[in-house]
């Protein structure tokens, strides 16, 4: 099989962004502050465009207790949600960029974050955040999950620099050569779903045209959150039949789901029995 530039673009990234000296500088981690400033530079461009009145300390606060509930939960979902057991026999691991082998404790990195975890946590330190500034809870909450999905393409767009989460093996000419697979590119050349991309686009960019345009209709202006979980639920449910899941787990859950499904399933669930509730309060007090 002869590869094309296509099949072979995540070869021609290193994750590597810089190197200080033995401590390499990932692209991945990079990604997060990108995120949190597009988040940050949406939410202000909105609250100026619409007058909704905050003040810059007030973001900065918000930001403040929404990062540190994005990294922390992101880190313990991944614990959790995908190796409890490894992390309880290991625990020194879930805090510390170690790793265990037959010589000891060696620097190897936190390996292993959790998008659910993230988003879980990060709501409760925003809720938090945004009762101690004083700000309207549902307000910024709809602000805040409006925005969250161009700040999630620059995490998907770190997966694929990294050439990690790549999909399932395909003949398709869209796939490509993941080097993390182990195949060779020239004695084997399996290629791979670019599912990173595929979540970069619809449980990013898509996402965030379909809710700025549900902000249009009044019955949803005000039911972000509902929405962005029925959303993300959806389109991440279906883009995992062409991820691989991970290989400690597979597809073993309910159904033969992988984690990511249930995890989505359950998240589709909660977002639409929330719209209902909200809908049907409010047609009650009308």
């Amino acid at each position: 099989m002869d590869l094309s530039w296509w099949n072979l673009i995540p070869t021609y990234f290193d994750g590597t962004a810089i190197q200080l000296g033995n401590f390499p500088v990932r692209w991945y981690g990079i990604m997060y502050i990108f995120a949190f400033v597009t988040a940050y530079a949406t939410m202000w461009k909105i609250n100026k465009k619409e007058g909704l009145g905050y003040t810059k300390e007030n973001f900065d606060s918000l930001f403040t207790w929404a990062i540190a509930g994005i990294l922390i939960g992101a880190r313990l979902g991944y614990v959790f949600f995908y190796k409890p057991g490894y992390y309880l026999a290991n625990p020194m691991e879930i805090i510390l960029p170690l790793t265990r082998d037959e010589l000891g404790y060696h620097f190897a990195g936190i390996a292993g974050m959790s998008y659910h975890g993230g988003m879980i946590l990060g709501t409760i330190f925003a809720i938090i955040g945004i009762k101690r500034n004083k700000m309207d809870l549902w307000k910024t909450l709809n602000l805040s999950f409006l925005a969250a999905p161009l700040a999630y393409t620059w995490g998907r767009w770190g997966n694929f620099i990294n050439g990690e989460l790549f999909g399932e093996a395909t003949t398709s000419p869209i796939g490509m050569y993941f080097p993390l697979a182990h195949d060779s590119p020239i004695t084997n050349p399996i290629l791979h779903h670019p599912s990173q991309l595929y979540e970069m686009c619809f449980e990013g960019v898509i996402l965030f045209v379909l809710l700025y345009n549900l902000r249009r209709i009044p019955l949803l202006k005000d039911k972000m959150p509902c929405l962005y979980l029925m959303g993300y639920g959806l389109f991440r449910f279906f883009i995992e039949f062409f991820r691989r899941p991970d290989a400690h787990l597979g597809r073993v859950d309910l159904f033969g789901m992988s984690r990511g499904q249930t995890l989505c399933s359950l998240m589709f669930i909660a977002g639409l029995t929330w719209l209902i509730v909200l809908i049907y309060r409010q047609k009650t007090k009308a």
